[in-house]
């Protein structure tokens, strides 16, 4: 069964790996923990995430095989389906350099479970913003996953992770045109660029009972959850959301309701404790993860693990606005 992708919030799900046998503290962990992996997707999801993103960036997704990739999708998809929670549909990061690497991984994904593939433009590519021959060259790269995909596309434009290369309106209205491109997520942060793009796409309105068609506009960052609605997004795909799930489903649906003046101000609280969040990137995510849930671990090398100190300067940055995330109820 393949899920159809509805508007709301997307959680791109940690990666979660045992302990390595050596634990000297610049050892990288070993194998996949499929318990761990299953216990966080079910979380999510009765928090009220509308689906969850297997192997993002904020799943450590580069630093995974591919046999891995395939059964971070197959641990998710069975521990949903195994708890009733089998309508909330997978969307799997399946990103490579090339079009055949891309498409051997979304072949993959699709078996494990997924119901869509997110694509980031090529890292060896990049370019920078203007479009060019490499923007050229990316373009093409998309039309020709796209046209072999065994899932529908959601395009992953985030300059940070693809050597700077911005995917511009134009780009995105091009390629928005293929019938197997569904969507974006928008991690550049262009409220502007999402706007256009949407006001020539048939715009998509979110709604609360998550119903929608055509193309899928998603804010990347959960700082911009509210303004995204209000140009016509259709949600969110936000790492934030592994933390503060039922925060981040809060601030959408009172943007997609009209309860602007609340949207605002609980938008202003997640925009601060998200940044806390952000600027220390994988190993803060999986320390708060471990402090408050008893699990995270240690991310892959080359990425260190957040030093004492550190963490618990995080711990007591977003320590009022944790005891705010638990005090909401979850809703499935």
């Amino acid at each position: 069964m393949t899920r159809t992708l509805v508007a709301g919030i997307y959680a791109p799900t940690q990666t979660f790996f045992l302990p390595a046998a050596n634990t000297a503290s610049n050892q990288t962990p070993g194998a996949l923990d499929a318990a761990t992996i299953a216990k966080h997707a079910i979380r999510l999801a009765k928090a009220g995430c509308t689906g969850l993103v297997c192997n993002g960036s904020n799943g450590e997704a580069a630093l995974l095989t591919a046999e891995e990739r395939a059964q971070v999708v197959k641990i998710t998809r069975e521990a949903l389906d195994a708890t009733g929670l089998d309508k909330v549909p997978i969307i799997a990061g399946t990103s490579a350099n090339s079009v055949a690497d891309t498409l051997a991984l979304t072949r993959d994904a699709a078996a494990a479970g997924a119901d869509a593939v997110l694509v980031l433009s090529p890292t060896f590519v990049g370019g920078g913003i203007g479009m060019g021959p490499a923007g050229a060259g990316i373009e093409r790269f998309y039309q020709l996953v796209a046209d072999e995909s065994p899932l529908p596309l959601v395009l992953y434009n985030y300059p940070a992770a693809a050597a700077g290369f911005d995917l511009d309106s134009d780009a995105l209205l091009r390629l928005a045109s293929h019938p197997n491109i569904i969507g974006t997520k928008f991690t550049c942060g262009s409220v502007g660029k999402m706007a256009r793009v949407i006001g020539q796409v048939a715009p998509v309105i979110s709604e609360l009972d998550n119903t929608t068609s055509g193309y899928l506009a998603f804010s990347g960052v959960a700082d911009f959850i509210l303004p995204a609605v209000i140009v016509g997004g259709s949600g969110a795909i936000v790492g934030a959301a592994n933390v503060f799930p039922r925060a981040c489903v809060e601030v959408y649906n009172l943007s997609v309701a009209g309860k602007l003046a609340e949207a605002r101000t609980k938008q202003q609280a997640l925009a601060k404790a998200d940044w806390s969040l952000t600027k220390r990137a994988i190993p803060g995510f999986k320390a708060i993860l471990d402090h408050y849930h008893g699990y995270g671990g240690l991310p892959r090398l080359p990425i260190l693990p957040i030093s004492a100190e550190a963490a618990a300067e995080l711990y007591e940055e977003i320590g009022e606005y944790m005891k705010y995330e638990q005090s909401l109820p979850d809703v499935a």
